[in-house]
């Protein structure tokens, strides 16, 4: 039988100063799952000889995880499932590496209920004080949805 997920909260009981905070920890399952999907074979992100030789010294997260850890924790908490991201910013200031723990901060900035948009800002800090990225985004949070009653069913 399927369940009928709970959706996220609806743009009425959001306000503005709301905020998130979730932990992340960089593991190489992550990175080797990443890059099996993607088929990425960047050697930045998994070659230690290759970037022991650059400026970063060392393997790096692909920015896409990181922008993926962004998504991931509005469509679960905020506003939660139901939501859509319809424009982001993100600038990643630092490399990220390999088994680091990261700190992501989201607060609501705005909110317009007549575009049934709000503005989310979001920040990454490694080790409580150094930002690695920062940016904005655009969400619509989950639409409420009317009761289902015997008319809504006819089409099925």
């Amino acid at each position: 039988m399927l369940r009928k997920r709970k959706l996220g909260r609806n743009i009425s009981e959001i306000t503005v100063g709301e905020k998130l905070v979730i932990n992340a920890k960089m593991e190489d399952k992550d990175l080797l799952l990443y890059l099996g999907l993607t088929d990425d074979a960047n050697p930045l992100y998994i070659q230690h000889d290759y970037a022991s030789q650059t400026p970063f010294k060392k393997p790096i997260v692909p920015a896409v995880m990181l922008t993926g850890m962004i998504t991931s924790a509005i469509s679960k908490y905020l506003p939660g499932p139901g939501s859509y991201i319809t424009k982001q910013e993100i600038h990643f200031l630092k490399p990220v590496y390999h088994y680091e723990q990261l700190q992501f901060l989201f607060e609501v900035t705005e909110i317009d209920e007549e575009c049934h948009h709000i503005a989310i800002a979001v920040e990454a800090i490694r080790q409580e004080s150094e930002k690695v990225l920062e940016g904005t985004l655009s969400v619509c949070p989950p639409y409420a949805l009317p009761t289902l009653d015997s008319w809504a069913l006819e089409n099925f």
